[in-house]
Parts: C-alpha cells; structure tokens; sequence
C-alpha cells in the first residue's frame, strides 16, 4: 500500500539516478525489455498511468501446448499495470506466455489506482477473464497471479465469483488472504472514532483488506481453496504491509506455502519489491510451470530483476 506516498514526488526525485543506474534489463533480440526496479516501474507509470508494461495485452499472443493457458495479472492497492508488472510481465511473455491484465479503476489515466471497492475490481478482472475464454476457446482457463491486494482478488474471483471452472493456478504474492493489521496501524485505527468511515470514503480496497471486512470474511467462510485449482502462496518474513507476513498463506491441503528466505535465506525482500524481486520471480515461474522448476539463483536476489527462463 506504500505507492500512495511514492507517486507524488518520485519522478523529479529519481530521474538522474535512474539515468546512472539503468532503469530497464536489454535481452535479447525480439524479447520484450523488462523494467527491473520497482521504482522505475513508478516511474513509467508516472509517466503513462494507462499504458501496460512491454509483453503485457498482445492480442496477437497464441496459446501453446507449452503454455496452454493465459497469464492474468492482478495488481496490488494504489498500483496500476506499468508499476506492479513492468518485470514479471515481460519476463513472463519471453517463456511464451500469453500475458494479460487490466486496469483496476474507472479511469485508466488516474495517476492512483485499484482503490476502488474490492469487488468492483474483482468483476473487472472477472471480464477479463470472460474476454479471453471468447478470444482463446470455451475450453480455456486462465492462471490468476496477483500481489497483495492482487492476490485476494485472484481468491475471490475463484471463489466467491464461482470462477473456479475457469482457473487452473493461482499465485500469490504477498497476498492479503486473511486480512492486513498494516503492522498494527489498522487495529489501532479500529480503535479511533470515524477512522474506519475515513478510511473507506479515502480508499474503500484498503478497508476491504482489513481483517475483519466483509471481503475477508466471505473469502475465508469455509475452505479458501476450490477442488481442481493449484495454489502458490508466496510471502515475505519483511513485509510490513500485509501482516502478519504469514497470514498470506492459506493453511489448507494441496497449497505451496512458500517463503521467499526458504529459497533464498539472505533475501531480504519487502512487500512492495516482491514482483521485481528474482527469488520471487522464480517461485511464480515454477508454479505457472511445475514441470519445468527451478532452483532460486540466490546469486540474483539482490540485483535488479533479470530475465529467467521457466
């Protein structure tokens, strides 16, 4: 939930260090470029707050016996496709996934997004969802990969919208599965006069990742979990933000509950670099694809993300 704070003053501040720094990977030729910092993602989206990372909505993409099924990415509070994917997106479309996503606002130019009511956000990527079974084939599910807020509206889709027919994996990053105490800041506003109401009226998602919201609850009433889809839930022992960090996972038969620091112990990723983390990165291509996993290159987890093959 940082990126409230980070958009409105981030372009003049980092703009010379990202021209010291790099703020894109080169790959190869006829690959899609990869953003490879969170802030550079910032940056970009700063800069066109509608557009989609490199590799991300190509209508022309076709499905493969490799990758049959398509790739639908769901972004985190306050974040808009450039900022939340601008490295998985193209990484992901340089394995040969077909890659898609959607802007979770009702003005795709709005400098701040997916604050609206989870539910709203969930039915846009319902849509989407819909819109791909038409363009790919009534047979075709799509994989549900989501960061933070991200991550609970690829469970609610499944679950609550009864998408599970349509799914066939869902990760999640950081996800707000159980709620977010916010490092305890949402349980000391609960106790304020009118927070809650501000709170709402300010950025309704936030008050639905709360723990005890409407949305919490429907999503955890019973087994989170449908028959006959995967689950990867992918958590940060350093996440400040969705917390405790390991009510991301979902306690249930059949789920990979994975810590980034089990792959890589040193890893000291934060909720909001997760999806430009390469430890991260990695566990997300090997439950798209468990027949082809990998082990994390702990080498990686510090840099810049990197193109990685699944």
């Amino acid at each position: 939930m940082a990126r409230a704070f980070l958009r409105a003053g981030i372009a003049a501040l980092i703009t010379s260090v990202l021209a010291l720094s790099g703020n894109s990977t080169a790959t190869a030729d006829n690959q899609y470029q990869i953003i490879s910092t969170f802030t550079a993602g910032v940056l970009a989206a700063v800069s066109n707050p509608a557009a989609p990372p490199a590799g991300v909505n190509n209508n022309d993409c076709k499905l493969t016996a490799a990758h049959p099924r398509p790739v639908v990415l769901i972004q985190g509070t306050f974040g808009a496709m450039k900022d939340n994917w601008g490295a998985l997106g193209p990484i992901l479309a340089n394995n040969g996934y077909c890659v898609f996503s959607v802007a979770l606002t009702s003005n795709p130019s709005n400098l701040v997004q997916t604050v609206q009511p989870l539910p709203t956000s969930a039915n846009q990527v319902k849509a989407l969802v819909d819109q791909l079974i038409t363009k790919y084939g009534p047979e075709t599910k799509v994989d549900l990969v989501g960061h933070s807020q991200g991550g609970l509206i690829a469970l609610y889709v499944t679950k609550v919208l009864n998408y599970a027919s349509k799914v066939g994996t869902v990760v999640g990053m950081g996800a707000t599965t159980h709620g977010s105490t916010i490092s305890g800041l949402a349980t000391l506003a609960a106790l304020i006069p009118g927070a809650g109401e501000l709170l709402e009226a300010a950025c309704p998602a936030c008050a639905d990742q709360t723990t005890d919201s409407t949305v919490v609850k429907v999503v955890n009433n019973g087994p989170v979990t449908k028959p006959g889809v995967s689950y990867t839930m992918i958590g940060t022992k350093y996440d400040l933000l969705s917390t405790p960090a390991s009510a991301t996972f979902i306690n249930e038969a059949g789920v990979n509950n994975k810590w980034v620091q089990d792959a890589c112990g040193l890893d000291l990723v934060d909720h909001g670099r997760l999806p430009y983390n390469n430890t991260t990165i990695r566990l997300v291509l090997n439950a798209l694809s468990p027949s082809t996993a990998k082990n994390a290159n702990c080498g990686l987890a510090w840099l810049p993300a990197v193109q990685q093959s699944s």
